[in-house]
Order: C-alpha cells, then sequence, then structure tokens
C-alpha cells in the first residue's frame, strides 16, 4: 500500500511538472505571437493567468516531492533495511536450524541422520577413486548398568567424556557420529587393513583411559568395536552389517577389545 502512494504521489508530481511546462510553452507561443505589436488588456490577463496557473503547478509539484513523495520513499528504504535484516537473520537461523538437525544434541558428534547420508556419499565415493574406506563402530561395555547404578545424568556424562575423546584422537575428516544410545561410529578414510586395526586400538585404549568422579569413586568404562573396510561390491548396508557383526563378536569374546 505505501508503494502503490508513494507511485501515485510521482505520477501527480509529473503530471504537474508536465502541466506547468504545457502552459509555459503556451505563454511562450501568446506573447511570441504578439511580437512588436502591443497586447491588450484581457491577453495581458490571459498570460498572467497563465502563468500563475504554470507557478502552482511547480509549487504543487515541489510540495508533493517535498512532504510526500519523499517521506514515503524514506519509509520504503527503511522498510526495505528492515526486511534485509530478517531475511540474513532468517537464513542465519536456517543454518543454524539444519546444523542442529544433524547434530546430537548431548555429545555434539553428529547424529544418524548425519551419518546415514556422509557414509553413503563416501562409500560411493572411495569406491570411484579406489581408495580405502573403514567403518567403525563403537559400543559402551555394561552402559546399562552404569545408568541404573549411577543414574542417567551420570550416563551422560559418560557419553559426553567418550565423546570429547574420540574427537580427541580421530582426524578432522573422519567423521564422528553418535548412532544409538551408546554406540558411536566412525568414517575412517585412507587407512589400509592394518592402519585401521592401529587406528581402532587407539580409540579403545583412550577409552579405557576415561573416568569420572563419582562420589569418592572413578567411574571407569570400556569399549568393544567393530571393524569394517569397504570392498569393491560393498555399499552402505552392508559395510556396516559386516562391522556390526564384528562389533557383536568383540562383545560376544569378553568386550573392550577391537574385531576386524
Amino acid at each position: 500500500m505505501r508503494v502503490a502512494r508513494a507511485e501515485l504521489s510521482v505520477a501527480f508530481v509529473i503530471c504537474a511538472l508536465l502541466a506547468a511546462s504545457a502552459l509555459i510553452y503556451a505563454s511562450y507561443r501568446l506573447t511570441g505571437s504578439f511580437q512588436g505589436e502591443v497586447i491588450d488588456e484581457a491577453l495581458r490577463q490571459q498570460y498572467a493567468r497563465m502563468t500563475f496557473l504554470a507557478l502552482g503547478f511547480v509549487g504543487a509539484a515541489g510540495f508533493g516531492s517535498l512532504f510526500v513523495v519523499l517521506p514515503l520513499l524514506r519509509h520504503h528504504d527503511r522498510e526495505q533495511g528492515k526486511l534485509r535484516s530478517l531475511t540474513v537473520l532468517l537464513k542465519e537461523r536456517s543454518k543454524k536450524l539444519e546444523a542442529a538437525a544433524l547434530t546430537d544434541p548431548l555429545t555434539g558428534t553428529h547424529n544418524r541422520r548425519f551419518f546415514d547420508e556422509a557414509l553413503s556419499q563416501y562409500v560411493q565415493e572411495f569406491k570411484r577413486i579406489d581408495r580405502p574406506l573403514g567403518l567403525i563402530l563403537i559400543d559402551l561395555d555394561h552402559f546399562k548398568a552404569i545408568n541404573d547404578s549411577h543414574g542417567h545424568d551420570t550416563g551422560d556424562e559418560v557419553l559426553r567424556a567418550v565423546a570429547f575423546c574420540l574427537f580427541e584422537v580421530t582426524r578432522f575428516h573422519d567423521v564422528v557420529a553418535r548412532i544409538g544410545g551408546e554406540e558411536f561410529a566412525i568414517i575412517a578414510p585412507n587407512l589400509a587393513f592394518d592402519e585401521l586395526r592401529r587406528f581402532a586400538e587407539k580409540l579403545r585404549h583412550e577409552i579405557s583411559r576415561v573416568a569420572l568422579a563419582v562420589g569418592e569413586q572413578r567411574l571407569g568404562v570400556t569399549a568393544s568395536i567393530g571393524l569394517a573396510l569397504a570392498g569393491p561390491e560393498d555399499g552402505p548396508g552392508s559395510l556396516t552389517k559386516r562391522a556390526d557383526v564384528n562389533l557383536y563378536q568383540a562383545k560376544q569374546g569378553g568386550r573392550n577389545r577391537v574385531v576386524i
């Protein structure tokens, strides 16, 4: 509505200026046709009326520009500025919401949704460039007993501490995600068989060093780890299944161990 009023005001100013120009031109033609002749009083009065009318149109145009058009344009600029600021704010919030949708709120790692999408892309890309791609599944041993004995708040602290440990040990291009209650996953590119095993053993060792103060005692945690290295025929599902089978064997074999 504001923009429509501004447009109408501009149209009024233009029409007033055109009318003034037409009157001035008509006055010029009128007086020019009597050059060297005596102009009678009626023509003088007509010329004066046309001149004053032209000045009136010019004044109306100036008044409209100063007190109507200019304030409306300024208001429109302010509204556009607010709209631009709001657009920037909404984009920033959208990015934050998108990031939040892909992040585990408790540990700060990626969540299952992000992991599934990333694994699919990694498998496809590393198969194309013929480079090794490893998958590491980590399950915290006897985590239910920690929750039952010490409460869920302590269990949450354990999860956060383990996540921090994983961030400290993994490389910048590894993908760390919490994919279940006490289960984490790591996509580890560019590691051959032996390198992947050593990397997983380092993870297991560092997790075993995590200790939380609970009252007067120190609460430790261990992890069982299953590994899988992507083969030429592997997709995300088959790779995850092999790693999960190895994780099960690690748990059945006594826990706190790595199976590949």
